[in-house]
């Protein structure tokens, strides 16, 4: 796939050219007092203090060790010294890593907080639990977001990096997703595009729906994407995606998964979208600004449910009947989904199960040969 040229107006110095460390300790000020403010998660900050303090207190431990072996002419004692030297250089070490990885994380923040500027959006640090109905954001727990980039013209649209952990027993593994978030004109029925450009051994998303929900799309959308909507609402999504639009997405989003679900669409990718990469920059925002010009027409769908359910109820309520009769074929559905179109049903995927066997027997194969 070749990437999009960015849009007019794509500024990606800030990603890149020098910065003035004055004003990277001011926003990191700035952003501290934001955090304060907003009952924010210190944790980070105390373990990067607590290792770069135990640096500090390593130093005259491991002098007093290498002067202890100094005057001990290298006799035994170097044997009884060798451990708090060891320890001594790794909490050296520790702390030199943690100091340097805080002092990188002030300034790409920086970064990204000036790139935002210079394209017109705004940045924020961190998001704890994302209130968004995405099928990434209610998964597992310690959910959050980090490094937004958010854009309100011509439509709201947010740029960010998202994480969430799962416990399976004893363990833990924590999963890593970029997403961009666009805001609708009105809801839609939910249909996901499961892109096969980045599935390796079946899908990439966490989610796995029924067969009977894939609808097929003309001409070779279906070699890029796996359509899923709702039963009943296959002429919807042929209504959505008109040749022009299918076009829109094969050309521009195709390593990327997509759902619609309420008044958001959402585009997944499992590498970080809000990043220091000018190129994925370009990528994103040439992606995004291919398929909002032709998001429109979606404002004019309305779902004919919704019309049968108000005159039903209209007519139910009604003790007497009207001195007139309500021109239906012309009466126009109020923005919404009914029910039965609001999510996608899924289904229970016996892949990781699989995978999980297969390891296991691999590893008692390997026992028993050793």
């Amino acid at each position: 796939m070749t990437t999009p040229a960015p849009q007019p107006g794509f500024d990606a110095r800030p990603l890149w050219e020098p910065v003035d460390p004055q004003a990277v300790r001011a926003f990191a000020a700035e952003l501290r007092a934001r955090r304060t403010t907003g009952g924010g998660s210190t944790s980070a900050i105390i373990g990067i203090v607590i290792a770069v303090v135990a640096g500090i207190i390593m130093i005259p431990m491991i002098g007093v060790a290498f002067a202890g072996l100094a005057f001990s002419g290298g006799d035994g004692s170097l044997l009884a010294a060798l451990p708090l030297v060891l320890f001594g250089g790794g909490g050296i070490l520790i702390a030199v890593v943690a100091w340097s990885g805080w002092r990188n994380r002030r300034v790409s923040a920086y970064r990204l907080h000036r790139f935002a500027q210079a394209n017109g959006m705004s940045y924020q640090e961190r998001v704890a639990d994302p209130p968004l109905p995405g099928m990434i954001f209610s998964l597992g727990r310690s959910r959050m977001s980090t490094d937004l980039v958010r854009g309100s013209v011509p439509r709201f649209v947010e740029f960010g990096n998202y994480q969430y952990t799962v416990q399976s027993g004893k363990n833990s593994t924590t999963y890593h997703w970029g997403y961009v978030a666009v805001k609708l004109d009105v809801p839609l029925p939910n249909i996901v595009l499961d892109a096969k450009g980045n599935n390796a051994f079946g899908t990439n998303l966490p989610a796995v729906f029924e067969r009977r929900q894939r609808l097929s799309l003309e001409g070779d959308f279906d070699d890029y994407f796996t359509l899923y909507c709702p039963e009943g609402y296959e002429r919807d999504a042929l209504y959505l995606f008109t040749p022009d639009i299918m076009a829109r997405f094969i050309d521009n989003a195709a390593q990327l998964d997509v759902e619609i679900v309420d008044d958001w669409m959402f585009l997944y990718t499992q590498r970080k979208a809000s990043t220091l990469d000018p190129a994925t920059w370009a990528w994103l925002f040439g992606a995004v600004g291919a398929l909002i010009t032709k998001l429109d027409q979606w404002a004019r769908w309305r779902d004919e449910r919704l019309l049968a359910e108000n005159v039903g109820a209209v007519q139910a309520a009604t003790p007497v009947a009207l001195p007139f009769a309500p021109p239906v074929g012309m009466l126009t559905p109020p923005p919404g989904v009914a029910h039965e179109g609001r999510r996608l049903k899924r289904r229970f995927s016996w892949v990781p199960i699989v995978v999980a066997v297969v390891i296991g027997i691999a590893w008692i194969w390997m026992r028993t040969l050793g």
